[in-house]
């Protein structure tokens, strides 16, 4: 999906800085906020703090690089609370942006105590391309202020907080990281927030063209944290496999939209039926 050259450039990471000062500003959104030695921006979103599910909805739509809506509302239906997420970019707002694929680790030797592990997702990640998405996606952001959202129960060491600066080539002072540790309130609402996501990466791997999915909507149960990490994971893979409902706009011909209808649904997995947890251990 080559970029248009003769449109304006869409920096995800400029659009997403509103955003950021939302969950920066807003009362209620339960986030700390402190600055590394290296002057690197740093927001919890779950570990001190105390998070919340309007912080993760928050979140969500500032990983999708301001492309995207995402709303809480109660639900009179089997849950209580639904996650709904909208865009009319969804290719670059879900691929080049929201999607975890930026893996960052760092052994003991190199934090000098517990080695680390993390996926980074976010505008950030259009900075590095260090992903071969990236060329196929044939973006790469151009901004000088770049966001990257970690799901982590503990801060990145310094020298994960090098490599991004590196790879994204930015100042400190330019680089935001927000923590969402899977068992925060707003940890388990974000990745909820990642419906269209998974519908778009499914359909990558399908094979079909991203350049004929013009709209995406989607929208999936927010379950109740989980107190250990990978029960959480569990529970929220599982809200959008199983509870997750996504429509596509596609512009191509009825056999080819017809062919994604059938494939894209999760129950054609020979997995489907079992648990996140199951599959994952």
């Amino acid at each position: 999906m080559p970029v248009d050259r003769n449109k304006p450039h869409i920096s995800v990471n400029a659009l997403a800085q509103p955003l950021l000062a939302e969950l920066l500003g807003a009362p209620g959104q339960d986030v700390l906020v402190r600055t590394t030695a290296q002057g690197v921006r740093i927001v919890d979103a779950g570990i001190e703090a105390r998070s919340s599910a309007a912080a993760g909805a928050l979140i969500a739509a500032l990983c999708m690089g301001g492309l995207g809506r995402v709303t809480l509302r109660a639900s009179s239906g089997e849950w209580p609370t639904m996650i709904e997420v909208a865009s009319a970019q969804p290719v670059l707002a879900c691929l080049a942006s929201q999607y975890a694929g930026w893996s960052l680790s760092a052994t003991k030797e190199q934090t000098g105590g517990k080695k680390f592990f993390a996926l980074g997702s976010g505008p950030a990640r259009a900075l590095a391309c260090k992903e071969p998405l990236f060329e196929e996606l044939g973006y790469r952001d151009q901004a000088d202020t770049g966001l990257l959202v970690l799901e982590t129960d503990r801060e990145p060491p310094a020298v994960i907080v090098d490599k991004v600066l590196r790879d994204c080539g930015l100042e400190a002072s330019g680089l935001t990281m927000i923590l969402t540790p899977s068992t925060s309130a707003a940890g388990t609402a974000q990745v909820a927030g990642r419906v269209l996501e998974v519908a778009m990466h499914k359909a990558h791997h399908l094979g079909f063209p991203l350049a004929a999915i013009v709209e995406g909507v989607g929208s999936a149960p927010v379950p109740v944290p989980a107190g250990e990490t990978t029960a959480a994971m569990g529970r929220t893979n599982d809200a959008i496999l199983y509870g997750g409902r996504v429509h596509l706009t596609v512009d191509t011909e009825d056999a080819t939209a017809r062919a994604l209808a059938n494939d894209l649904p999760s129950l054609n997995s020979r997995d489907y039926g079992r648990t996140f947890v199951e599959v994952f251990r």
